[in-house]
């Protein structure tokens, strides 16, 4: 499909992300153009787990957003849930030594203050929940919100609805710059032509940095790797998303350094994925087996009859890392008219629906569900005149 030659607002990128600022804006009567340099879900979309969670966010920004994306993903997004596989399984943080399990509780305190339910289990009650966990674990704690998609399928299908609304999608289509006048970005250029627009929407993933580039203005999106491993069939032997606490930490890290912990679910296919890995080592692609053995392990000791489950396949990814661990989204004041929906780490799916709905009420002037200032862009304003000093 040829591109179009005007937009009300063209969104970069047709990941998980993108493809949410999209439908929320073609729903509110926007004509919508998607470019992507590669294909829908290429990215970070194609290599994580899916995960839609709160058990493993501090009260704040945050974790309102993710509160907030789950009302979507529950309520007006729920008739599409089987086109993507939405499963409400539930997460199991489960702590190996009393230590971690005392942290655990005033985490799990300060997340009900925010309206999050969770309920604390003795070593006795984790049984209950993963008959097949090891002996021993000093206690945990059950989130009944955490769920799961199939990420691919989200974004496919949140575009597929899109194009149902008017919106049109072109893959193969890098941007390599933008339409200005003045300072205010009217639009782009893409490799196969230009898109006029007053809005563009930087869902770029771990491309973000690079996007905003172009159009001049700092936004320090880094790419963080992370694998995953898929084992044979086996359907029921996990029955939640289960993670060590230690992943909470690792989660809200800024180390460069591999840290590794263990997470185990189940999938609707009967596979089990096993996770998870964490380290800034630019764009490479290469598989490191040592971090594969090391995530192996810690999955063996959280569930022993993993030793003798074949490893099917391994997969790794990028995710789109941000120095303070808050996504970027909003307008960006410092290049009127660019918008920003990039910078979610590890929860990009889970929180793509509520972004895609937050840029789209703020782009018909509508008055948003939650304030975007902990999000802004301008918060990185210090790091532009760094840049320029």
């Amino acid at each position: 499909m040829n591109l179009p030659r005007f937009a009300d607002v063209v969104v970069v990128g047709a990941g998980a992300v993108g493809a949410a600022c999209a439908y929320f804006a073609a729903q509110a009567g926007l004509r919508v153009a998607v470019v992507d340099r590669g294909a829908i879900a290429g990215g970070t979309s194609s290599a994580c787990e899916g995960n839609i969670l709160v058990s493993d966010k501090e009260a704040g920004p945050e974790l309102s957003l993710a509160q907030y994306s789950q009302s979507l993903w529950r309520t007006e997004l729920a008739e599409f849930g089987h086109l993507w596989e939405f499963e409400s399984k539930g997460g199991l943080v489960v702590s190996a030594k009393p230590g971690t399990q005392a942290r655990l509780t005033l985490l799990a305190a300060r997340q009900r203050q925010a309206g999050i339910g969770v309920e604390l289990l003795d070593a006795g009650s984790l049984k209950e929940y993963e008959p097949h966990l090891a002996d021993g674990m000093a206690g945990g704690a059950f989130y009944p919100q955490d769920a799961q998609v199939q990420p691919m399928l989200a974004a496919a299908h949140l575009l597929r609805l899109a194009r149902g609304m008017g919106a049109t999608v072109h893959t193969s289509t890098q941007v390599t710059g933008f339409l200005r006048r003045g300072d205010r970005v009217t639009g782009v250029v893409t490799s196969q032509g230009t898109i006029a627009a007053p809005a563009v929407v930087n869902a770029a993933g771990t491309w973000g940095a690079a996007i905003a580039g172009l159009a001049g203005v700092v936004v320090p999106v880094l790419p963080r790797k992370g694998y995953v491993m898929v084992t044979e069939p086996l359907p029921e032997l996990v029955r939640h998303k289960v993670y060590a606490a230690e992943y909470v930490d690792n989660v809200a890290s800024s180390d460069a350094g591999l840290q590794t912990s263990p997470v185990v679910e189940g999938t609707r296919g009967g596979t089990i994925l096993i996770g998870s890995s964490r380290e800034r080592v630019g764009f490479d692609k290469s598989v490191n087996p040592l971090v594969l053995a090391e995530m192996a392990g810690k999955a063996i000791a959280l569930f022993p009859f993993l030793a003798d489950v074949l490893a099917l396949r391994s997969y790794s990814g990028f995710r789109p890392y941000c120095p303070d661990h808050l996504p970027v989204i909003g307008p960006d004041p410092r290049a009127p008219g660019l918008w920003h929906a990039c910078g979610h780490e590890g929860a990009g799916i889970g929180l793509s629906v509520g972004t895609g709905a937050l840029i789209a009420s703020s782009l018909t002037g509508a008055t948003p569900a939650m304030g975007l200032a902990p999000f802004a862009p301008a918060r990185f304003d210090s790091l532009r005149q760094e840049a320029h000093a």
